[in-house]
Formats: structure tokens, sequence, C-alpha cells
């Protein structure tokens, strides 16, 4: 997948993060980018008084920021026969010094494992919503036990454009970008392409009530709701169109994508879709709006992540402005 020059690979020390790595590596080795992996530990506090008084402690957090320099050396080492690779230790929260080090030096890429499941169930734990929700280059959150190459690669667009033009053309471009990304990875891979899409006809159900005010046919609400589902089509075949020009028409020629226009609310489409196919990865936008620091995620792109079961490459519209500054 073309398009990435710098990218950023978070690890923990002791927890399974070779699938991370390996596709940092892969990725920086096609797009020929600079590849950094940083490992994340937590700042050793407590009694300042006891600390002092026991030499050993004085030392306990140089020590363990020895042990993860070597940890991480070893865990890097394989890659390093392919491609150049520089390490660092954070010390700190993690999203918050993960944020930083990409606003410091303008990585256009985060891969990271998805934290284990939390008390709910879910895949994506408080650390990784917070990433998702703030960091403002695209972050890929790898499920663990994920396959090494993706097979199924669904792509979530919204093509219901009936928004203020400022805010129409940014969803236009992410959407554009969506499909970039999925179809230059698709192909990367020999994966399979799918792109979804979840619409609804705006009213139907308050004209289908048949309450004393509504005075609308069936026939009238059929053709209201056919003339809503076209417009959709044409508004996603315009995006098909689009990418094609992009990608070049071999390519599309060759992916074939599968295109799922459903009726429905997008919080229950698109991971009832991911189900069925088993996909290995979502490629989707997270942000609904632009510009406005703390306005940082739609709600139905959060339900929607609560609900998959798969790795997550998650994009932000041009213009995102991230709430969290180096000075915090």
């Amino acid at each position: 997948m073309k398009g990435f020059t710098n990218i950023l690979c978070v690890i923990e020390s002791g927890k399974a993060c070779k699938p991370a790595l390996t596709r940092a590596a892969v990725m920086a080795e096609n797009n020929q980018a600079s590849l950094t992996v940083i490992n994340m530990i937590e700042r050793i506090t407590g009694d300042i008084e006891t600390l002092e008084r026991d030499s050993f402690s004085t030392d306990l957090q140089a020590m363990v920021l020895r042990h993860h320099e070597q940890q991480t050396e070893l865990l890097v080492k394989p890659y390093r026969k392919k491609i150049q690779i520089q390490t660092k230790i954070l010390t700190g929260i993690p999203f918050l010094e993960i944020v930083r080090e990409v606003l410091r030096f303008e990585y256009d890429l985060v891969i990271k494992m998805a934290e284990t499941r939390d008390w709910l169930g879910r895949i994506f734990g408080s650390e990784d919503m917070h990433l998702l929700r703030k960091c403002p280059c695209p972050v890929w959150l790898i499920k663990p036990g994920a396959p090494q190459s993706c097979q199924r690669i669904l792509a979530a667009v919204d093509v219901n454009y009936d928004y203020l033009p400022s805010e129409l053309q940014t969803r236009k471009i992410l959407n554009q970008k969506i499909l970039e990304l999925a179809g230059s990875l698709a192909l990367s891979e020999f994966a399979s392409l799918y792109i979804v899409h979840a619409w609804e006809a705006v009213g139907e159900d308050l004209m289908r009530t048949r309450e004393p005010f509504m005075n609308t046919s069936d026939d009238k609400i059929a053709i209201y709701v056919d003339q809503v589902r076209k417009q959709h089509q044409q508004n996603m075949n315009t995006l098909v169109l689009e990418t094609t020009n992009r990608l070049g028409k071999d390519a599309m020629d060759y992916l074939k994508p599968r295109i799922h226009l459903v009726k429905g609310a997008a919080r229950k489409v698109v991971p009832t879709l991911a189900r069925q196919i088993e996909t290995d990865l979502i490629i989707m936008g997270t942000v609904a709006r632009t510009g406005i620091p703390g306005f940082i995620m739609g709600n139905t792109a959060e339900e929607i992540l609560n609900q998959i079961d798969c790795s997550v490459l998650a994009v932000k519209p041009p213009g995102f402005a991230t709430p969290i500054t180096l000075m915090d």
C-alpha cells in the first residue's frame, strides 16, 4: 500500500506485538518509509523519602528503562535485516505520549496491537479509543490473533451528502481517502474488497405511522424511498469512479469490489456485514466534524467500534484538530 512516508509502531514489553511489528516493517519496506518503534512504560511513582533512603529504589526507573531498551532491541532485531528502524522508550500516559510523538515528528500512520478485551467484551480498550478519537493521523489497530495478511477488507463510507457545502467537501475527501487506502491495501494483500454504505429515507417511518396529519399513500412512499436509494446509488457510483481514476481502471477491474448499499442504520449495518463476510480489517472514518477540538468522534463510529471483532484502520478527515497539545 502506497502513500505513507513516516510510520510509528507502538509496542509494549511482555505483550504479543509481533503482528504489529511485522505489519509496520512490511509497510515501511513497501513504501520506502521511515519506521520508528516506541515502547511505552509507566512512570514509577511512590514515596520520595522512601526512595531516597533506598539506593536500589532510586535507580529503579533507570533500571526499568534499560530493561525496556534491551527488550525493544531484541524485538526489532530480526527486522533490521531489511530496513532501518529507530527505537524509543516513552514514559507516561500511552495515548497522550503517542499523540504528542505524532505531533512532534509528523508521523502519517500509527500501528499498534489492539488492547485485550475489556470486561464488556469489546476489542478496543480505553487507550485505543482515545487514540481513535484524538490521534491526528490514521491509526491501525491490529486484533490479537489477526492473520499476517488480510483476506477480506471492508471499506465503510458515507455517501449521504445532505450536508452544508463546507462539511460536504470534507466528507467527500474522507470517502475518497478511505477507498484509496482500501483499494491499495487490497491490491498489495491480494485481498477481496468490500464497500458498504448504509442509507435511510428520512421520514419514512413517520409516513408509515398513518398519523392523522400524514396523508401519504403507500405508492408515494415507495416512490420516495426508491428515489432516495437511487440518489445514494448515484453518489456511490461517482465515488467508485473517482477511485478508479486514482488507482487505475486495470486495478479496479482486478479488484472487482463488492458494493453493499444496505438500507438501515450504519451502527447496525456495518458490524452485521463485517461478521457476515468475516472481514479481517475495516477501514473507516472515525470523526464526524473537523476543526473543533473536543468534537472528535461521531456516535455512529463509536457504536460500530464497540461492536466489531476485527482489526480497524481509522482515518481522519482533512482539517481534523486534535485536542491534545505538546504543552498539556
